[in-house]
């Protein structure tokens, strides 16, 4: 499949069909109260089956599964949006890699998919709340809300980084995330943090 230019006006279409078109699509402050909102609930649930005995033990799982979500970020982005790096021959590949991050790379700027919508998002809360509750039963409820805010954390980094006018804060991070766009789309994997690149020697070079 030939590379695709990149254009920073604009935005692309996925589907021909107009129904599931709109569900690829939607203002990132809907998406966070959807994912707000199931984060309070989580927690809820959490706090009414008393998973934890101490206030302590909440803090500890809430933080490690916000750090867990930057190695899950990082092994996604990779391996996943970018599936048909690995499988360059394979049409099944290159239809996944762009549905899920082919076409922010060709339209950037798209302000309505730099966060994942609501109807695909929700299916892949879900699937990751059956994923995770086989490993951790009843501890889902607080390692949920942690990694969920990861990802909130993580979709406020993307999405500021990507405005035209970015934070001087976050100045480290754009040109990170820049180079991955731009120049080096086989490096430079993590927003969040540039923590699993240097693990896994994808840093982009130094100059």
């Amino acid at each position: 499949m030939k590379e695709k230019t990149i254009k920073n006006e604009g935005q692309g279409t996925i589907f021909d069909n107009p129904v599931l078109e709109l569900m690829t699509k939607a203002p990132a402050p809907v998406s966070a109260t959807i994912y707000i909102s199931i984060v309070v609930a989580f927690l809820y649930v959490g706090f009414i089956r008393e998973v934890a005995s101490s206030l302590a033990v909440i803090i500890v799982v809430y933080i490690g599964a916000m750090f867990f979500w930057t190695f899950f970020e990082y092994f996604f982005h990779r391996y996943i949006n970018h599936l048909d790096e690995y499988f360059p021959e394979s049409e099944w590949a290159h239809t996944i890699a762009h549905t899920l991050h082919g076409i922010h790379h060709e339209y950037p700027r798209d302000k309505e998919r730099l966060m994942m919508p609501p109807i695909p998002g929700l299916i892949i809360v879900g699937l990751l709340y059956l994923g995770f509750s086989l490993v951790l039963g009843e501890w889902v409820y607080l390692f949920m809300p942690g990694f969920m805010t990861g990802y909130l954390i993580y979709s406020s980094m993307h999405i500021a980084v990507h405005k035209r006018k970015v934070p001087k804060v976050l100045k480290t991070q754009y040109r990170h995330h820049a180079l991955h766009h731009y120049k080096y789309p086989d490096k430079a994997f993590g927003v969040s943090t540039t923590l699993w690149d240097r693990v896994f020697g994808t840093m982009p070079p130094e100059n």
